[in-house]
């Protein structure tokens, strides 16, 4: 018997996970941090423990549909529904108001207008990945800040694909019809699918009480839900986490199937920390040492810019400002959709090379600090959630 090359690096990349983990814990910091320093050491740009990040970012992306298929089971879809005026109005304002900012900057390096509508569009959306957990962790998902917050980052999800089509139409690649088309059926359909599950108050899944016998066969079936209507949404060109998230939505009214909560936890664990890992690897050490100040200055102008616009909108939705500051603070990041952006405004040419590798420290930097940023304004406004 002779040992898999690949086991090296995966005892490798999971002691140091384990140990950055613990080291971090001591000093109080959240797992996300460690999982975003461990993929900085065992990357390509680190120690090069593992070098293929397109597997890890796979992977990783498969947490990402798991955290929305959770988050959809322990969401009310009458109180989400409650928020579609935060959600589409307040989103629509903020990517205006982020474009608007950085237009003063494009007018005084003299940007293109589609340079500056991409990165406006890039510091706009926040993490989805990072504040879910986070709000999880906390358990204040289900208070009103939670559920403005996540009525916002739903909206910023479903906004890439606006985005996309006004950077094609800016830049020099061309809208196919056909494609519009495919997505307006997805979306008509998530929306009816939504509408099912608003509707009813419980749904009854088919095999659902004799599945509850067997709890191997409850792990594919859990998993055939999940990715089953993800894979449909991406069918449709729409993301893979709103079609987890409408899943969850389903196994959340059918009540009878609360065994898929505790089935997949361990892998939404698991792929979470992949994810994270997987943003870490992107980070190129020796371009960040090399620019270090011009990313740490937009890193910070970007964190400010996000913080003060999300919580300007969040006050016009009637919060308190202590409940808009503290949701501001939470969607202050740049998202990890901004690395798609930023990648199709490389290809398209509207940034360069420099660009590109300057906004992904960037967007990394806004992941790696957003905990310690969350932590530092949760104490400086005193907040605690009154419900």
């Amino acid at each position: 018997m002779h040992m898999d090359p690949a086991m090296p690096q995966v005892v490798g990349a999971v002691l140091l996970i384990l140990v950055v983990g613990l080291l971090l814990k001591l000093a109080k910091q959240p797992h996300v941090v460690a999982y975003l320093i461990a993929g900085i050491l065992i990357g390509p740009y680190g120690v090069a423990i593992i070098t293929d990040t397109e597997v890890i970012g796979r992977l990783g992306a498969i947490g990402v549909v798991l955290l929305l298929f959770f988050v959809g089971m322990e969401t009310e879809p009458r109180k989400l529904v409650s928020n579609w005026r935060l959600a589409l109005g307040g989103t629509l304002v903020q990517i205006i108001l982020s474009i608007l900012c950085i237009w003063g900057l494009g007018v005084w390096f003299d940007w293109s207008s589609s340079r500056i509508i991409l990165i406006g569009f890039v510091i706009s959306l926040s993490s989805s990945a990072v504040v879910i957990k986070l709000l999880q962790d906390t358990q204040i998902l289900g208070s009103k800040v939670g559920q403005g917050v996540l009525s916002i980052l739903l909206a910023q999800d479903l906004a890439i694909i606006p985005m996309l089509i006004i950077l094609g139409l800016s830049g020099e690649g061309e809208v196919d019809p056909e494609h519009l088309v495919k997505q307006g059926i997805g979306a008509i359909f998530s929306i009816l699918l939504f509408s099912i599950v608003l509707r009813k108050k419980q749904l009854h899944l088919p095999l659902s009480s004799w599945l509850k016998q067997d709890k191997e066969l409850q792990l594919f079936a859990a998993l055939a839900i999940c990715f089953g209507l993800a894979l449909i949404t991406a069918w449709f060109d729409l993301s893979t986490a709103l079609g987890a998230f409408i899943a969850g939505l389903i196994i959340g009214v059918a009540k009878e199937t609360q065994w898929v909560h505790h089935t997949l936890e361990p892998f939404k664990v698991l792929f979470i920390a992949l994810f994270f890992v997987s943003i870490g690897m992107l980070l190129d050490l020796s371009f960040l040492l090399e620019y270090w100040l011009q990313a740490l200055v937009l890193t910070f102008a970007a964190i400010l810019t996000n913080t003060f616009i999300n919580a300007l909108v969040l006050k016009v939705a009637k919060f308190s400002w202590k409940d808009s500051l503290f949701s501001g603070v939470l969607l202050s990041q740049i998202g990890e959709f901004s690395f798609v952006l930023a990648a199709v405004g490389a290809q398209m040419q509207i940034i360069n090379d420099f660009g590109y590798q300057l906004a992904l420290c960037v967007i990394s930097l806004s992941l790696l600090v957003s905990s310690l940023w969350i932590t530092i304004g949760e104490k400086m406004l005193g907040w605690k959630s009154s419900e």
